[in-house]
């Protein structure tokens, strides 16, 4: 009965720590500034807890800039449309985010535009 406890116990603390880890705030995200960033799209990562958009963008000096733009879980992002094929590496686009807020180039995805100029998905 003490080892059925045990092995119960060791299993709840591993779900516990993977639930911790797959999960995190929004706080890290400048909810009260938008930034729209143009450029290439390198991967779009339709993986869960959170689909992404890695894009590399000129930075002023014409530098580039690798953005990790961060998307909601895939089954959210389904229902607004998306789909795994909706973004290729070497896709042109446009992306509108809640920037980080330690400046990195980095923010949640509230929009995104093709080269056509038509959105991809719906908006959040």
């Amino acid at each position: 009965m003490r080892l059925r406890l045990a092995w119960a116990a060791a299993l709840a603390v591993s779900l516990a720590s993977v639930g911790a880890q797959a999960h995190h705030s929004m706080a890290m995200f400048d909810n009260q500034k938008k930034v729209t960033v143009s450029g290439t799209v390198t991967e779009f990562q339709w993986t869960n807890p959170h689909a992404y958009i890695q894009m590399i963008s000129k930075d002023a000096s014409g530098k580039d800039v690798e953005w990790s733009m961060e998307m909601g879980a895939p089954m959210y992002l389904y229902a607004r449309g998306w789909r795994p094929s909706s973004l290729k590496a070497g896709a042109k686009v446009s992306i509108t985010v809640h920037p980080l807020r330690n400046g990195m180039p980095g923010g949640v995805v509230l929009e995104v535009i093709g080269a056509d100029g038509k959105p991809i998905g719906k908006p959040a």
